[in-house]
C-alpha cells in the first residue's frame, strides 16, 4: 500500500480554496487541476508499506498526535514548485507555524526509529491545487507569477486529527481513502 501521513481540510475550506483558484483555471494553463476532495498537507510519505507495518504506523502517529494540542492553520499564497516560471506543481501555502513543524519533526523522528528514512528536505507546508506536464516549453506559463500574486486568499482551520492515508492511482487520477484518524490533544486554556 502507498500511504502518506496527512492533515485534511473540511468540505467548506476546500471549496474556498477551489474557489480561489478559479482565475488561474481559467487563464488556460496546460495544468490539470486537482479536485477539492484531494486538497490536503501532506506531512511525511511513507511510500509502499507492508501491511503487517501498518499497526506500527498507526501506533507511532497516533502517540505523536495525542501529545500535541490541536492548533489552527492560516492558508495563503499561491505558488509553485520548483519555480513559478516552470512550475510542476501549483499550490496554495500553509503558514509553517512552530506548531506545525513540531508535528512534522516528531512524526519524523517517531518514524525513523523504525525503519522509515527520515525527510532531509526544507518543510515547505502547501496544498497542492494542480500538477503539470514536465517538460513544457519556455513562456507556456507567461503571466503565471503576476496572476498567482493577485489572488487574494486567506484562512484559518482548526483541524482535529492527523490522518493515515492509503494513495492509489487510476485512470481517473490518484483516489485518496483515509485509514486511520489520530485525534490531536485537545487545546486547553493554557495552550
Amino acid at each position: 500500500m502507498r500511504i502518506f501521513i496527512a492533515l485534511n481540510f473540511p468540505e467548506q475550506e476546500r471549496d474556498r480554496i477551489h474557489s480561489a483558484a478559479q482565475p488561474l483555471r481559467d487563464a488556460g494553463y496546460p495544468v490539470r487541476w486537482l479536485e477539492p476532495e484531494t486538497f490536503h498537507l501532506t506531512l511525511k510519505f511513507l511510500g509502499e508499506v507492508r501491511s503487517e507495518k501498518l499497526p506500527l504506523v498507526e501506533q507511532v502517529v497516533s502517540r505523536v498526535a495525542s501529545a500535541t494540542p490541536a492548533f489552527p492553520l492560516t492558508i495563503r499564497g499561491f505558488g509553485a514548485f520548483p519555480t513559478i516560471r516552470r512550475p510542476q506543481v501549483l499550490w496554495i501555502g500553509v503558514d509553517p507555524t512552530p506548531a506545525l513543524r513540531c508535528l512534522k519533526q516528531d512524526l519524523e523522528w517517531g518514524l525513523a526509529h523504525h525503519g522509515f528514512e527520515r525527510e532531509t528536505r526544507a518543510f515547505h507546508p502547501h496544498i497542492t491545487v494542480g500538477r503539470t506536464e514536465q517538460n513544457r516549453g519556455a513562456g507556456v506559463f507567461r503571466g503565471l507569477d503576476k496572476l498567482s500574486a493577485e489572488l487574494d486568499y486567506e484562512g484559518t482551520v482548526d483541524l482535529g486529527t492527523v490522518d493515515i492515508v492509503r494513495s492509489q492511482l487510476s485512470k481517473q487520477g490518484r483516489r485518496y481513502q483515509v485509514l486511520t484518524e489520530c485525534p490531536l490533544k485537545p487545546r486547553t486554556k493554557e495552550d
